[in-house]
């Protein structure tokens, strides 16, 4: 996982609620046995719809993704982060997530943030307005900032939760951090546990 101190870049205003993890990434793309490729599967069901919002040109090269209350229901998956990443997606914006999605988002390197739903739709209209429109998440400050629309809001991230974006450590990353008390231990068994 890569360090992540700031996240700024364009977004997409996905106006749906309770989008959840089947119609993020449909179950016939959980058969790939490697990591990788998820981003041809991301909302595959809605990109048939020649008006959903991924499939409009203003929005290409976006990175922040902007949706709707509970996002992230579902199953568990970590598919679904995977291709929002694999998509070119840093970050999801939104009123409430799963909590197994968000979950999952922080031990991926997708960032989560939850902001009021009146907050959101002034980002919606914003970006709507001028596709061009600039998001910036400061992960360090806990803040995201809208400057052509006048948006400064904070977001709430645990701790933990903020110190593995701004390491960039995943799991095994933070295990790895007590690799010395780790070795300390498995020089002190006995040989006969070995």
């Amino acid at each position: 996982m890569k360090a992540v101190h700031v996240v700024s870049g364009r977004g997409v205003p996905l106006k749906r609620s309770d989008v959840d993890t089947d119609q993020i990434i449909p179950a016939e793309w959980l058969k790939h046995i490697e990591r990788t490729g998820f981003e041809k599967g991301l909302f595959s069901t809605w990109r048939d719809d020649r008006n959903f919002v991924l499939n409009d040109e203003r929005y290409v090269g976006a990175s922040i993704l902007v949706a709707g209350p509970a996002f992230g229901v579902g199953s568990s998956r970590e598919h679904a982060v995977w291709a929002i990443l694999q998509s070119g997606f840093n970050a999801v914006i939104a009123p409430s997530f799963s909590d197994i999605f968000a979950n999952n988002c922080t031990k991926n390197g997708l960032i989560p943030v939850v902001l009021p739903e009146a907050v959101v739709h002034q980002i919606w209209d914003a970006i709507e307005a001028d596709p061009a429109t600039e998001i910036t998440i400061d992960v360090e400050r806990r803040s995201v900032e809208v400057p052509s629309a006048g948006i400064v809001a904070p977001f709430a991230m645990d701790d933990q939760t903020q110190h593995r974006f701004l390491n960039g450590l995943d799991d095994v990353g933070i295990t790895l951090t007590h690799a010395a008390d780790i070795t300390a231990f498995e020089s002190s068994r006995p040989a006969w546990l070995t």
